[in-house]
């Protein structure tokens, strides 16, 4: 059995890959599983399918004897946070997070607030086949809402700088019609900033179209028509984060670990020097940052492999390029409101504007990821042309004498192959790429 778990969680088209009777049988599996708490806490981001799957699920888990606790629209990790500080609850997000609005997808959090583990998705699978569907096709909604638990989260927020604000500074907020959407604005003005946000409507019609952290291009055109000094970018459930400069420089989550981590080292809150991130993450980056005397471990792509590697490592922070940042000050809960906030106090502490702070940052080596549609999603196929496809990279990487990198992987998100080239020499990056999209282009149809 293939299985339905990616990098993150469980994710696909609505009535396609993610059903109303699948997400009723996975709410009933991981109740029946699920021995440590007898209260789920279950939130969601703004898409439109949000609310059917919210039903589903609670409707399975109610079956399971388990007791369902709406949040309402939030942020993932408010989930976490809230599983952590009252230590009764397990936790369920429905979101896609920063997939288009047809997607969604389902994150599972077990009692410690951590995205449960290969075991326990095992184990959920196992059950799914167990499942008389007789028993569960009826509808039983018993769903308690309390969405003054997000006050709480809110309040954390506020509170990760201290006695410290974010006055007078021009902030520009791309919530991208999610989850960022229902109270960013509010938080950051609370804390002084001067803001204007952009794609701000609770729509999930709407959510991550042309806007948030993988689209750039609205953020630009708000920094410049409101001359701001700062802008941030959220993806559809914020737990991510991609800011830019007033000079269109982006700050990606390498330049985010980069500057905060040296900000510890200098505050000696940094263990050992070390930083945690992934495959992906820049060779400048790392140069930079053995330069500085620390340390860099790279684990697959995955805030759940990085968070593994933070546990083994008793590390302090870590993240990914894509601007998925954990550190210990939520106790390890990829955050991108947290993490804008702290990027804008480093910038208030310092009497630095962002384009400043970021010319003290590495110079990143020219670098270009590419996806190539896979058309077919069997598990088997995809896998062998990620083998096959690795194997020429080796090859190729044997003959090319100056600093590069090639590395091929599946999307655990969708239905691409992501292959990255990075060099020194642009003009080799280039090259390197069309010659890998040919060759992976032509297995793909073969």
């Amino acid at each position: 059995m293939q299985s339905i778990f990616g990098t993150d969680g469980i994710r696909g088209i609505f009535n396609k890959e993610i059903t109303y009777d699948l997400a009723q049988k996975i709410g009933y599996a991981f109740g029946c599983i699920n021995n440590d708490t007898e209260q789920i806490l279950v939130g969601r981001d703004t898409r439109v399918s949000g609310d059917l799957l919210l039903k589903a699920l609670s409707s399975g888990l109610n079956h399971s004897g388990k007791k369902v606790i709406n949040i309402g629209i939030c942020p993932t990790p408010a989930i976490p946070f809230l599983i952590k500080k009252f230590k009764i609850y397990s936790g369920i997000m429905i979101s896609a997070s920063h997939n288009p609005p047809e997607y969604n997808g389902i994150k599972i959090f077990d009692h410690f607030g951590n995205k449960i583990n290969k075991n326990k998705e095992r184990q959920i699978e196992s059950y799914l086949n167990k499942i008389n569907s007789s028993l569960i096709l009826r509808n039983q909604n018993d769903i308690v809402e309390n969405f003054n638990l997000l006050d709480l989260y809110k309040q954390s927020l506020i509170e990760s700088i201290g006695n410290n604000n974010l006055n007078g500074m021009k902030i520009i907020l791309d919530t991208c019609h999610g989850s960022a959407s229902v109270f960013a604005e509010n938080i950051f003005k609370q804390l002084g900033a001067r803001v204007n946000v952009i794609n701000n409507n609770i729509d999930g019609s709407k959510i991550n179209v042309r806007c948030g952290s993988t689209c750039l291009d609205p953020l630009k055109k708000a920094i410049n028509q409101f001359n701001a000094e700062i802008g941030f970018s959220f993806d559809g459930d914020a737990d991510r984060v991609i800011g830019m400069d007033s000079e269109e420089n982006i700050l990606d989550g390498d330049h985010i670990l980069f500057l905060w981590g040296r900000e510890l080292i200098k505050e000696k809150n940094l263990s050992r020097n070390l930083l945690i991130t992934t495959v992906m993450s820049n060779l400048g980056f790392e140069k930079a940052w053995n330069e500085l005397g620390g340390i860099l471990i790279r684990t697959p792509v995955g805030d759940k492999f990085i968070l593994k590697e933070i546990n083994k490592q008793n590390a302090d922070l870590g993240g990914e390029q894509s601007g998925h940042i954990l550190s210990k000050i939520n106790n390890y809960s990829g955050d991108g409101m947290l993490t804008a906030i702290q990027i804008a106090n480093l910038c208030k502490k310092k009497n630095l504007i962002l384009r400043d702070l970021l010319k003290t940052s590495f110079r990143g080596f020219p670098q270009k990821l590419t996806n190539i549609e896979l058309k077919s999603n069997d598990k088997i196929f995809k896998d062998l042309i990620e083998k096959n496809i690795n194997k020429l990279i080796k090859e190729k990487l044997d003959n090319i004498s100056e600093p590069c990198r090639i590395f091929a992987r599946n999307s655990g998100t969708e239905e691409v192959l992501r292959i990255l080239v990075e060099a020194e020499n642009k003009k080799l990056v280039d090259e390197i790429t069309l010659q890998m999209k040919n060759i992976a282009e032509m297995m793909i149809k073969n």
